[in-house]
């Protein structure tokens, strides 16, 4: 039998799909690390169990799916009706047995892949409407579920951690998170260095910044609101006509960004 491949030729977009198959590779294994009793267990998500984070994984991938056949047949289908049902369904696979629970994520992530690898190639520039109402090409469901596998295989907190994300996730992450938090306006005089990276993004105009530093997963870790271990926090004011001061403080907590 000839293997199949995907039909699309674009580099770029070969690439991100090997970052988002390789995601879903490894929320897999720290799934799979999981035994049944431990699916019980609380995740990193306040309110939600592991159950819950493997039910949301396995149902989005069918949600994105449905985007994707957006874009193959022009025919519209939403991700979801609505948010109310979006939640419902994360509520419901959270009662599944652990066997239905990995069955929904195994072959809900086959099938998206499926219908990634059997898109044509012009159809990657179609548009479609995601569940928050942006309309996006199709191409943009790659991110969306490279997103989600990456960041959920660690709220799994099954001993993933931020610095297993390959770099190239982490910064779009953080071009993500800090777009979304001016766009609301809430990275005022807050400014985050990379020091792994010579990177700097957020409010630079500030007279007085709190600059939050660290290597690149740990200001992403911070960022996305996972915890604040490996950054520091130095807020710096006017102190006079002849210079600044400085002082070293909590690391305060990141906006909100979901």
């Amino acid at each position: 039998m000839v293997a199949r491949h995907d039909q699309t030729s674009d580099p770029e977009l070969l690439a991100a799909l090997l970052q988002a198959r390789r995601g879903t590779a490894f929320f897999a294994r720290k799934l799979n690390e999981l035994s049944d009793a431990e699916l019980d267990g609380d995740s990193l998500l306040p309110g939600w169990t592991r159950r819950h984070i493997t039910a949301h994984i396995g149902y989005n991938a069918r949600a994105i799916a449905r985007l994707v056949e957006w874009a193959a047949t022009g025919v519209e289908t939403p991700m979801y009706p609505s948010t109310e049902v979006r939640d419902h369904e994360i509520g419901f696979g959270a009662t599944l047995s652990p066997i239905a629970l990995r069955h929904l994520f195994d072959h809900s992530a086959v099938h998206l892949n499926v219908e990634w690898r059997d898109l044509p190639e012009d159809a990657w520039h179609h548009k479609v409407r995601t569940i928050q109402g942006r309309e996006v090409p199709a191409t943009e469901t790659v991110w969306m579920r490279s997103r989600e596998v990456w960041m959920h295989a660690i709220d799994l907190d099954n001993g993933a951690s931020f610095r297993d994300i390959p770099a190239p996730v982490l910064e779009r992450l953080l071009r993500d998170i800090t777009g979304a938090w001016k766009t609301r306006g809430t990275d005022k005089g807050l400014v985050l260095r990379v020091t792994d990276q010579a990177l700097t993004v957020g409010d630079t105009t500030s007279d007085s910044p709190t600059v939050v530093s660290g290597p690149l997963a740990a200001v992403v870790e911070w960022a996305a609101g996972r915890g604040s271990s490996g950054v520091t926090a130095t807020t710096t004011g006017p102190a006079g006509s002849n210079g600044t001061a400085t002082s070293n403080g909590r690391v305060p907590a990141a906006p909100k960004w979901i």
